[in-house]
């Protein structure tokens, strides 16, 4: 015998919802951190989209990172929902970082079975301590003799190699670690945010700084020097135990909050995921922030659009090179400063006109030289042609009718005899003595020590 329930749709669906409310109503107490709404859950940012459509292909890349650096410490819970996540540390306590290698199956498969290159550093999160921080670590390191920025933790370290810090860079230490291995680093910052403040009277607002990782992969001459990936984090620094106090005040305060405010906050993580950083970072031999580096080359208001793709990528404008990709040298030039704050924002806007419109680098020396005719030399069995030098308003020999300037940088024979060649219209090759006239005639060979007065000998042509 058979049995035949008949119900209508809206019994069934009311059920259906009955069932899935009571599945959900334990999750918070399973979890022992007290009850959680709905709401609370879909807060949380991986719930999080602008839109119900599907990520893009470039969306999803850059949801899924090829790596992935875990920072061992808990997120502050007084940070809105749309902020960025900050991390209070101990000054000079060791904090693990995991290396996570999370490459898809057919992602970068030339590093497969290879160690990369990661360098970790402590740089400001401030735009405006960004701009001047070689004279703030100067100053800290007058204040801190002997001291470092940074520091890893190698004992305590596991899966890395070749682990190092470069003296000249105080704020920054690399290390090698394999793919096919757990990769942990620990990390020890020792200065804390108040040593950068105006002042230091007690009670001022520490600032944030940042923890930067960048990846480099083996490049065909041997070096770590192709860029893989970067990804950082906001901390603030507290002198020991600081920031377990500054934690725990942090969370009785939001335990005040009522429930309507709490859903303006994100949740407390026990760990910091680093966010990949969008711009490239600086070279692995010169580990500083590449905000901190400094391009004089000038921009030519003859320059072409490709030209001036070149020069914003050259510059660390490489973010706004699309925005950009229709502009001339000329085009660039004609921005006023309001134009440029108001397409790239105030920091940035302000930095490119400024770097547009920077003087070119003063030479260390400026000489004037003209062309004469024939004349015996006593070191050549034929005619040559000399050169005369014009400086602090003597002339060496003979009065010259027009002069031409050459500006040297270097103080080299080479880049006089370059510079030279190229005013005289004579071939690079053909140059081959270069002599100081001295005051009884004498000729001396001129080496790098570039003088007074210089006397240029072209070889006659055979």
């Amino acid at each position: 015998m058979a049995w035949v329930l008949k119900m209508d749709d809206a019994t069934i669906e009311s059920g259906l919802v009955h069932d899935f409310d009571a599945s959900l109503s334990g999750i918070g107490q399973e979890l022992g951190a007290g009850a959680y709404s709905m709401s609370d859950v879909l807060a949380l940012p991986i719930f999080k989209q602008e839109d119900s459509s599907l990520p893009s292909d470039c969306e999803s890349s850059s949801l899924n990172p090829p790596f992935q650096y875990v920072l061992c410490a808990a997120t502050s819970p007084a940070v809105k929902l749309h902020d960025e996540t900050l991390t209070y540390l101990n000054q000079g306590q060791s904090y693990e970082i995991r290396m996570l290698d999370n490459r898809k199956l057919a992602e970068l498969p030339e590093i497969n079975n290879k160690s990369v290159k990661s360098i970790v550093r402590v740089v400001f999160h401030d735009r405006r301590l960004q701009y001047t921080e070689h004279q703030q670590l100067e100053g800290w390191k007058w204040n801190r003799p002997g001291d470092r920025l940074l520091d890893i933790d190698i004992p305590l370290s596991v899966g890395i190699v070749e682990a190092k810090a470069n003296p000249a860079q105080l704020n920054a230490a690399e290390f090698l670690w394999d793919l096919n291995k757990r990769a942990s680093v620990f990390v020890q910052v020792h200065c804390i945010s108040t040593e950068f403040t105006p002042r230091k009277h007690g009670g001022e607002k520490g600032v944030p700084f940042r923890i930067q990782i960048d990846t480099f992969r083996q490049g065909d001459n041997g070096e770590y020097t192709e860029h893989l990936h970067s990804a950082s984090c906001q901390i603030k620094v507290f002198k020991p135990k600081g920031a377990d106090r500054k934690q725990k005040t942090d969370r009785e305060k939001m335990e005040k909050r009522t429930s309507q405010e709490k859903e303006k906050y994100q949740p407390s993580y026990d760990t910091t995921i680093l966010s990949e950083v969008s711009h490239g970072p600086s070279s692995p031999n010169h580990q500083t922030d590449p905000v901190s580096q400094v391009v004089t080359e000038q921009l030519s208001p003859t320059a072409t659009i490709k030209e001036a793709q070149k020069w914003l990528v050259k510059n660390r404008f490489n973010t706004y090179a699309r925005l950009f990709s229709h502009f001339s040298g000329c085009d660039l030039m004609k921005l006023t400063r309001d134009d440029l704050v108001q397409i790239c924002g105030a920091a940035d806007g302000i930095r490119l006109f400024y770097t547009l419109r920077s003087r070119s680098v003063r030479p260390r020396l400026t000489i004037y030289v003209c062309q004469e005719g024939d004349v015996e030399s006593p070191l050549l069995e034929r005619p040559s042609v000399c050169v005369c030098v014009l400086m602090g308003g003597c002339v060496l020999m003979g009065v010259c009718a027009v002069y031409h300037a050459l500006y040297l940088e270097e103080l080299t024979a080479a880049e006089l005899i370059r510079k030279m060649a190229c005013v005289c219209s004579v071939p690079l090759g053909q140059i081959n003595q270069v002599y100081r006239q001295g005051p009884t005639g004498i000729h001396i060979l001129l080496s790098d020590q570039v003088s007074t007065y210089l006397h240029i000998i072209r070889t006659p042509d055979v």
